[in-house]
């Protein structure tokens, strides 16, 4: 047995501040950088001018160079910072208990994958047995898979006892129209019976 204590597994030692990249380097190596970008992009420039047949003033398209990188680090250096991953909460001290309903988390979005074909079916029967009975036959076929080891296809005799007569009679020979919100609650809670 080792004798690390509860308190030596729960210290927090604060690491050193890493350097900033730029910091190591300091301003000459920002400004290397920079001049070694600008006769890059001087020479593309003038070579294509000339393959082109223009010619223009070298101090000018160095200026003009100069001038496109500057304009260019200043609003990166003025542009906003990016915003936060989706997923990511910000802490705001306590909540109130209630659900956010327009903020984009993965509870609205697996609530929506049933929602929308559920509404659509609604006004389309057909849009249920395309694709509102096939979801809830996975279900049910991962359902007794994961805790009975079959599946209507493996096994169908045993799946049918596991099932029940009538969620066995909906999956297998589905209803010409949806059925009631209250009749899809009972097959819900058979499903989870399983």
């Amino acid at each position: 047995m080792s004798s690390t204590s509860i308190d030596d597994l729960l210290a927090f030692e604060e690491e050193p501040a890493r350097a900033d990249p730029q910091s190591r380097g300091g301003r000459a190596r920002l400004v290397l950088r920079s001049l070694a970008i600008a006769a890059a992009l001087v020479a593309v420039l003038v070579a294509g001018l000339r393959a082109v047949g223009l010619q223009v003033s070298l101090p000018v398209l160095i200026a003009g160079v100069f001038a496109v990188l500057a304009v260019r680090r200043v609003t990166g250096l003025l542009a906003p910072p990016p915003p936060p991953p989706p997923g990511g909460r910000m802490a705001r001290g306590e909540e109130d208990g209630s659900y956010n309903w327009g903020a984009r988390d993965a509870l609205r979005t697996a609530v929506n994958r049933w929602e929308w074909p559920l509404d659509w079916s609604t006004t389309r029967p057909e849009r249920f047995t395309g694709v509102v009975l096939p979801r809830i036959a996975e279900l049910a076929d991962e359902r007794m898979r994961l805790k009975h080891g079959v599946t209507r296809e493996s096994d169908p005799a045993r799946a049918r006892v596991l099932l029940g007569e009538r969620l066995w009679t909906f999956l297998e020979s589905p209803p010409r129209r949806p059925p009631s919100p209250r009749d899809l609650a009972v097959i819900v809670a058979e499903l989870e019976k399983i």
